[in-house]
């Protein structure tokens, strides 16, 4: 049975039959053609499996539309959400049917446009699709928080929920992303289940803009799991400084942009205390630290043992390591390496030092007999691992990480021993 307007032009080469109230039509047709015609009100012909007003839909199944007349077909359908992004779908053979073939997402609106065809003549309905909300969404904390940094700072995303199948994480991981301006070729690293951080091959271009921001927001990650919203952040970086500690020669050799703007004597750790090697980034600044050495496991009154006021002091790494003045060590300094572990230098090319660099910067200690500074468990060592491993710590395996054009670990000293200075 047809739920047309029965008022309706027929087109014939041989007979012409039109209301009395339409004008007649020369035979190759007219601008009275049943093609061009307004779409009738299709809404009696169709079904579709959404619930009544009253309820939402499930994501987690697939939306389903049907023609419901025998003498009518489904041309054409678009699913958007609220953001103009469309879900992919199928239509059957027949024209019968419609599904979506893509996923739904959790707590969206859904405008669904479906265009109907019968007897040449266009039929359309719109349908809104409203699809439930669900508890304990995943989100990402970025890091760190908007703000200027130097070109050695990594992004971090922290997830509210742990990631392990592989799929899932490649879900997330997609939904991460990170525009530069200039783009660079960058990836996320799986650091453990609920952290990633993403940094570049190489460091961040000088003056760049970073923006993070995530595409969880009611994306499917598994059955019955999806991602909430998270704030984005946007970075900028300054000049390319680079403070570069020869340990073996007592020299830190600081650059911007590339050209030596300071050569400081410095001391760096004694044997059994020697410097960790690599690259580190700037941490943190604090212009007064008391250093006492029973937080870092050194017994007071041993031999080692100190308590000492610090100043100027620019931490590299949470578990203690600063480059700071040291004016008891500086017959030492440029000469021998006297310390637990830190990098000394006088008062005054360490307020310096502390002045011009900013969280972020790139620290990097070279010929120490220490060990390489780890990647994530002591601040940010990221940039000692190799490129490829880096690569390999993403769960996108085998695609391009490029950007499209990073929260700060937030700790109370008092709380972790890790964060005691030494000296």
């Amino acid at each position: 049975m047809s739920h047309r307007p029965r008022t309706r032009t027929v087109l014939s080469c041989g007979l012409l039959l039109v209301p009395l109230a339409v004008s007649s039509a020369a035979c190759g047709g007219s601008a009275s053609d049943a093609l061009s015609a307004d779409p009738y009100d299709a809404g009696d012909q169709i079904t579709a499996n959404t619930p009544d007003g009253k309820r939402q839909a499930d994501p987690d199944k697939p939306l389903e539309v049907s023609v419901t007349d025998d003498a009518a077909r489904i041309t054409d359908v678009t699913a958007t959400d609220s953001t103009g992004r469309f879900v992919h779908g199928e239509l059957s053979a027949d024209g019968r049917h419609w599904r979506t073939t893509g996923p739904l997402a959790a707590g969206t609106r859904y405008t669904v446009r479906v265009s109907t065809e019968e007897d040449g003549t266009p039929g359309r309905k719109t349908l809104v699709v409203n699809t439930k909300d669900v508890a304990g969404q995943l989100t990402a904390a970025f890091g760190p928080e908007s703000g200027e940094y130097g070109v050695g700072q990594p992004i971090t995303a922290e997830l509210s929920k742990p990631i392990k199948d592989p799929k899932a994480r490649a879900v997330v991981e997609s939904a991460l992303k990170v525009d530069s301006m200039p783009r660079v070729e960058g990836a996320w690293h799986w650091v453990d289940d609920k952290k990633l951080h993403f940094r570049p091959k190489v460091y961040w271009p000088a003056h760049a803009t970073i923006s993070v921001h995530s595409n969880l927001a009611g994306l499917k990650i598994a059955k019955g799991f999806y991602g909430g919203v998270s704030k984005p952040v946007r970075l900028t970086t300054g000049d390319r400084l680079e403070a570069v500690t020869d340990a073996a020669a007592h020299r830190m050799t600081v650059k911007r942009n590339g050209s030596t703007i300071n050569t400081i004597p410095v001391t760096t750790g004694k044997p059994g205390f020697s410097t960790r090697n690599g690259v580190k980034v700037v941490l943190g600044k604090e212009s007064f630290v008391r250093m006492r050495s029973s937080t870092v496991g050194i017994a007071s009154g041993s031999s080692e043992s100190y308590d000492l006021p610090v100043y100027w002091a620019t931490r590299v790494t949470w578990s203690g390591e600063y480059v700071h003045a040291a004016p008891w060590s500086v017959g030492s300094q440029g000469a021998a390496n006297v310390s637990h572990g830190c990098t000394g230098m006088s008062t005054s090319n360490a307020q310096w030092f502390f002045n011009t660099v900013r969280v972020g910067d790139v620290v990097k200690v070279v010929n120490s007999g220490g060990e390489t500074m780890t990647p994530f468990d002591n601040g940010y060592g990221d940039w000692n691992l190799p490129w490829n491993e880096w690569r390999a710590g993403s769960a996108l395996k085998g695609k391009a990480g490029t950007t499209t054009g990073a929260a700060e670990r937030q700790q109370n000293p008092s709380d972790d021993a890790r964060l005691r200075p030494k000296i």
